[in-house]
């Protein structure tokens, strides 16, 4: 009878503990998926950081982006900001210059700068622009062709990052909208250029000393690579 009980008490252990171990495998499956989910998720992440690189956190606040510096793709970035994207992308981004020959030969360039592609520039015997207050500039009628160029010659296309800069942030703009019309979809115009905004008072008053490139500090040289420069064909 001892045995039969025992058999009994087992019988009733076997049942009480069919229940305890299905909860308990319950949650086991439970966690399992949970960790499952977390790895999934930062595999996905890891993936994500290498396929897209991280662009810098934008300090500009659009609002207060002047109107006539406002562009249809709507990226802005200040000469800083406009080095670090550079820096991370590297050879995935391309920064273009588009001052006019006179400007980066006596004002200087940017270190990493792509290539000088002039979106106005001044003709032979240029005339004098009185509403400008300065020599007239004309259009330049190959700046697309070029930038198509500059782009395939670094394996880009348009859905890649271009960075254009000029002297204050007004001419980038409108490249922006010109490159936007034909089909870019990440053109970035850097708001303070390469000189910076002209100082509205005190003893700099009429002075680029407010922002941009060279007041950054940021890498810059008189040094031309000729390789990268716009030398138009006769």
């Amino acid at each position: 009878m001892s045995m039969h009980s025992s058999g009994g008490t087992g019988r009733q252990g076997s049942s009480g503990g069919q229940r305890r171990p299905a909860a308990h495998g319950s949650a086991l499956i439970a966690a399992s998926r949970a960790a499952l989910r977390a790895a999934v998720s930062a595999a996905l992440l890891a993936a994500a950081c290498v396929i897209a690189p991280a662009s810098p956190a934008l300090a500009i606040d659009v609002a207060q982006v002047p109107q006539h510096k406002q562009t249809k793709p709507g990226l802005y970035v200040d000469a800083r900001e406009a080095y670090a994207l550079k820096q991370q992308q590297g050879d995935k981004a391309m920064l273009i210059d588009i001052r006019t020959r006179g400007e980066v030969s006596y004002t200087g360039v940017a270190s990493v700068m792509d290539a000088h592609v002039p979106l106005l520039e001044h003709p032979a015997n240029a005339a004098w622009d009185e509403k400008a207050g300065r020599f007239r500039l004309e259009f330049n009628n190959d700046f697309d062709a070029e930038v198509a160029r500059r782009m395939a010659a670094k394996g880009l296309g348009k859905h890649d990052t271009v960075i254009l800069i000029c002297r204050s942030g007004d001419r980038s703009s409108k490249a922006a909208n010109l490159l936007a019309e034909l089909g870019y979809t990440r053109v970035y115009t850097v708001v303070d250029g390469f000189e910076g905004d002209v100082a509205k008072d005190g003893p700099q008053a009429g002075q680029r000393v407010v922002n941009g490139w060279k007041n950054a500090g940021l890498p810059w040289t008189y040094k031309l690579d000729k390789d990268k420069l716009y030398l138009p064909q006769p």
